[in-house]
């Protein structure tokens, strides 16, 4: 049985361990543009021993950011910007992986502490969000997205295509799109945001033809030996959970035919009155499902912070790899803590030598 520190491959990379530090926004950018914050925080967090690190929502157009703080990579100045990244990244022992991301109708808001609203119109920075539909995310707000056009389409489409040629130029050498959390991507998948009519709309192949193409596009440019990976919201917690769910694994179905070689199972959250059951390792279960039921890896994050559990998921064949986010901002150097716990041989070997010789030698 697989075991949590045991190495993973997929296609011609392979991590050193199956902890992954999870796309975790900053919203610290200008302008789509890293900055001194983002290199010492990915520095850090690759530092800390994990196999794959995945840099966070990276937006494909500047309309497709969530905030006027997000990363973005539509274009080239800002591949070159994120080369160091990629590299402190793997220089510290891990697999630099990136989330290309469009946030849209949730896009052009506040950073969630200052309440992650819309931004005020007269906002210089404001700008208004497209969607695959124009229904907002509040009902009865006015902050009402533009229904995309069939040019609209393409343009994202090749956004998507774009920012990934330009993330493997960038040195990253894993790729996952964010198909979830109530994003441009889920909106097209959900019946209760996409109200179309065209042949993006209706029937659940038509809901899902937007993902495909964005799959189709990024694969004619991403190095086809790396891993394409997405994070798909599976799951609609309302009066009927198992419907969003079944249509899911069927998306899953033609993703894994169109060439994405890895699903992270995520959180749909595709409208605000959603009860998420939240609580420990919740998500698990349908990861769980997602992977007996498809035949495709699976990871999932969402509460899981024990070591032991990380441990259990793996070798029950549950997970093959566990993302991690909270719990590595609460402790950059979790990976060695989880070693210690599980007994693994020479756990101060997950670290660099500055600190594993500290620590191992004053853990006590």
């Amino acid at each position: 049985m697989p075991k949590l520190f045991d190495c993973f491959t997929l296609k011609d990379i392979t991590l050193r361990n199956r902890i992954v530090a999870s796309p975790m926004c900053q919203y610290q950018a200008e302008n789509g543009f890293v900055n001194d914050w983002h290199r010492s925080h990915y520095s850090m967090l690759a530092r800390g021993g994990v196999g794959l690190l995945i840099v966070e929502a990276t937006a494909v157009s500047p309309e497709g950011r969530i905030t006027p703080g997000d990363l973005g990579l539509w274009s080239d100045a800002h591949a070159e910007g994120l080369t160091p990244v990629a590299t402190a990244i793997k220089q510290a022992g891990a697999v630099a992986g990136i989330q290309l991301g469009h946030a849209g109708r949730k896009a052009g808001c506040t950073p969630p502490w200052k309440g992650g609203t819309p931004l005020d119109r007269q906002d210089p920075q404001a700008w208004r969000p497209v969607a695959a539909s124009a229904l907002p995310y509040v009902l009865e707000s006015d902050y009402v997205p533009r229904a995309m056009s069939l040019a609209d389409i393409r343009k994202a489409v090749h956004d998507f295509r774009d920012a990934a040629r330009r993330a493997s130029d960038a040195g990253f050498e894993w790729l996952e799109l964010h198909f979830a959390h109530g994003f441009l991507a889920q909106t097209f998948l959900s019946s209760k945001t996409n109200a179309r009519e065209d042949q993006y709309g209706g029937a659940l192949k038509n809901r899902a033809r937007f993902m495909l193409e964005v799959v189709e596009a990024v694969k004619s440019v991403w190095p086809s030996h790396l891993p394409l990976t997405a994070r798909l919201g599976v799951v609609e917690f309302d009066s009927c959970p198992e419907h969003s769910f079944a249509e899911s694994l069927q998306v899953i179905r033609w993703l894994k035919t169109a060439g994405i070689d890895f699903v992270d199972v995520g959180l749909a959250l595709s409208t605000p009155d959603e009860q998420v059951p939240w609580g420990p390792n919740f998500m698990v279960p349908y990861a769980e499902r997602v992977r007996r039921e498809t035949g495709i890896p699976v990871s999932t994050s969402w509460m899981i912070t024990r070591a032991s559990d990380a441990s259990d998921f793996i070798q029950d064949v549950k997970l093959d790899l566990v993302f991690f986010a909270r719990t590595l901002l609460t402790n950059p150097h979790w990976v060695f803590q989880a070693a210690r716990e599980l007994g693994i041989v020479a756990p101060e070997s997950v670290l660099p030598q500055p600190y594993a010789y500290w620590l191992q030698n004053w853990a006590e």
